[in-house]
C-alpha cells in the first residue's frame, strides 16, 4: 500500500468510503455526485460514486454510496458497508431502518438535527469511539430557500477532513448555475453556514451502545420457494404502516379558521392522510368538512401545501416539525371526528 497523502484512512482495498443515508427529495444522489466529482477533478483522486433506492418518489428511503482511492483504480462496486463517514441526511430514518449498522469505532458520523449532540447520540444510540457531527440542516435548507443537500455536503466536508471546501462550491456553481442560477448564491451560503456551524463530539469509549454489523437483506423467496399459484403472503395494509419515519424535518399545519373545505389536498394527498368528518359549510348546512391531518400517515410530502388554493394566507403551512406537539393536534382531530 502507497503511503497516503490526501486521504486520512483506507480500508483494505485502499478505498475511503462514504454511505449517505437519505430520503429521495434532499438531493442526496446529487451531493454524491457533486463530491466525487471534487475528488477526481480537483483533488487528483480515483473515484466513485452510485446511489439504491427503490420508487422514485419523495418520501422513499435512499443511500448513496462515494469512494475516492489513491491508487491507480477502484476495483469493487458493491454498496457501502463499512463507511469511514455515515451521513444521516433525517434522523427519522432510525425509526425504520439500522442506519448506523457497519459503523465503526474511529469513524464518523454526520446527522443534521436540531438536537444537541449528547441528545442524538441517546436518541439514535451512537456507539462510543466515534467522532459526531450535529448541523440543524432543515434550518438553515428553509432559512436560505434551498434543499438539505448542500448544507450536509458542507458538515461532511468538514467531517471528513481532507475534502477541499471551495472545491466543493466550485461544482455546486456548476452544477446549478445553468439551469437554476438564482439558487448558486443560496446553495453556496447553505454549504458555509453546514461547514462552519456543525457541532463535533467526540463521543467518549464508554461501550454505552454495541456497534451494529452490516446485514445485507435477503429476501425468503426465490424461483424455489415462491407460494404456489402467486399468492400473496404478505399483502399491503395501509392502516399499520407508519410513514412517519419518512419526513425530513417538515410537515404540513391545518388552519381550519383559513379552510374552505374545497379537497383539492385530499385530492393530491398520496397516502390519504387528510381527516374528514361530518360538520356545516359555511352557510350552516350540513357537510363533510376537513377537521385536520392523520400525522401517523402523513410522510410530509408538502404537495397539500403546494395546492391549497387560500390566500394571502393558507389553509395548510409547512412547519418545522421539531417545534409540534403532534400528539396534542392527534388529540385535537379526534375529538372533531
Amino acid at each position: 500500500m502507497k503511503e497516503l497523502k490526501i486521504l486520512p484512512k483506507v480500508n483494505e482495498y485502499g478505498c475511503y468510503e462514504i454511505r449517505m443515508e437519505s430520503i429521495g427529495g434532499l438531493g442526496a444522489n446529487v451531493a454524491g455526485k457533486m463530491l466525487a466529482q471534487t475528488g477526481i477533478i480537483s483533488m487528483g483522486l480515483n473515484g466513485a460514486n452510485f446511489s439504491q433506492y427503490g420508487s422514485e418518489k419523495m418520501g422513499s428511503p435512499v443511500k448513496g454510496y462515494v469512494r475516492f482511492t489513491e491508487e491507480d483504480a477502484i476495483r469493487i462496486n458493491s454498496p457501502v458497508m463499512q463507511p469511514h463517514l455515515l451521513a444521516l441526511f433525517s434522523a427519522n430514518l432510525a425509526k425504520i431502518l439500522n442506519v448506523l449498522e457497519g459503523l465503526e469505532k474511529g469513524n464518523a458520523i454526520v446527522v443534521t438535527t436540531n438536537k444537541s449532540p449528547q441528545e442524538i447520540r441517546d436518541e439514535l444510540k451512537i456507539p462510543g469511539g466515534v467522532t459526531l457531527y450535529c448541523v440543524d440542516g432543515v434550518k438553515i435548507a428553509m432559512e436560505e430557500k434551498v434543499r438539505l443537500n448542500t448544507t450536509m455536503m458542507g458538515a461532511m466536508a468538514k467531517a471528513s477532513g481532507f475534502i477541499d471546501p471551495d472545491a466543493v462550491k466550485e461544482f455546486i456553481s456548476k452544477t446549478f448555475e445553468k439551469r437554476y442560477p438564482h439558487l448558486v448564491e443560496g446553495n453556496l451560503r447553505a454549504f458555509d453556514r453546514g461547514y462552519n456551524e456543525v457541532k463535533v463530539y467526540e463521543i467518549p469509549d464508554d461501550g454505552k451502545y454495541p456497534f451494529q454489523e452490516f446485514e445485507p437483506y435477503e429476501s425468503s423467496l426465490g424461483w424455489d420457494t415462491a407460494p404456489e399459484g402467486g399468492t400473496i403472503t404478505d399483502f399491503g395494509n395501509a392502516y399499520e404502516k407508519d410513514l412517519s419515519g419518512s419526513r425530513v424535518g417538515k410537515v404540513p399545519v391545518y388552519h381550519e379558521e383559513r379552510c374552505i373545505h374545497c379537497g383539492q389536498c385530499d385530492i393530491v394527498c398520496p397516502d390519504m392522510a387528510m381527516i374528514w368528518a361530518d360538520g356545516v359549510d359555511k352557510k350552516g348546512n350540513p357537510a363533510r368538512v376537513m377537521v385536520g391531518i392523520d400525522y401517523k400517515h402523513c410522510k410530509g410530502c408538502l404537495k397539500c401545501v403546494e395546492v391549497c388554493p387560500v390566500k394571502p394566507d393558507k389553509a395548510l403551512t409547512a412547519e418545522v416539525e421539531a417545534d409540534l406537539d403532534e400528539e396534542a393536534l392527534a388529540i385535537v382531530v379526534e375529538n372533531k371526528r
